[in-house]
């Protein structure tokens, strides 16, 4: 028995998992895409991007209450279907983009669901507004032993907008706005996967 006790014990010990460190990785600006959709006039189907993303991923193995995402999103960079719903998404109707210049998200806890499948919750910033969301989020198959030099996360929720105070024309846009995120980002220099 004491011989099996102390054979664990040097495996618990000599184990990488117990030693790792966390990694952290920048947000890739050209790579990391946020799609917004919402339903108008009943059935009509409307979307707009954003991209410019900025910000970092910390991701702990094996300790997720330590893992930590924050993300600047540059409203100027917004696009939707036609220049008109542009200006109007950037105006003082909906994102006010020439007071607010960015919306900003930062996560509270990340719960690691296994196979992949993390649990973001966190704070949205919409203008001067802060609500609190949960996105249901995928890490890419071949990077989910968090060891990759690369990273994928594609994340997704649901919020309301009239929470953020952009509630206008609400007799025919739907309230509710789905936002897909495809969130890449590079190990930040000088850090190695898998080492103490």
């Amino acid at each position: 028995m004491t011989r099996i006790a102390t054979l664990l014990a040097v495996g618990l010990l000599t184990s990488p998992m117990l030693y790792a460190t966390p990694l952290t990785y920048r947000v890739s600006s050209t790579r990391t895409d946020i799609a917004l959709s919402w339903n108008a006039f009943g059935n009509t189907f409307s979307q707009a991007r954003l991209n410019g993303v900025t910000g970092e991923v910390r991701l702990d193995p094996g300790h997720d209450f330590n893992d930590h995402i924050s993300v600047n999103i540059p409203v100027a960079t917004l696009k939707a279907s036609n220049d008109m719903l542009t200006w109007e998404l950037k105006s003082r109707m909906f994102f006010d983009a020439i007071r607010y210049r960015s919306i900003h998200f930062t996560s509270t806890r990340v719960v690691d669901k296994g196979n992949g499948q993390f649990r973001i919750f966190g704070i949205l910033q919409v203008k001067d507004v802060q609500r609190p969301v949960i996105l249901e989020a995928t890490l890419a198959e071949k990077e989910a032993n968090a060891s990759a030099k690369n990273l994928t996360l594609y994340a997704t929720t649901t919020i309301s907008r009239a929470a953020f105070n952009m509630d206008r024309l609400a007799v025919v846009v739907d309230d509710r706005i789905k936002i897909d995120i495809a969130l890449r980002a590079q190990l930040a220099s000088g850090e190695t996967p898998g080492s103490p």
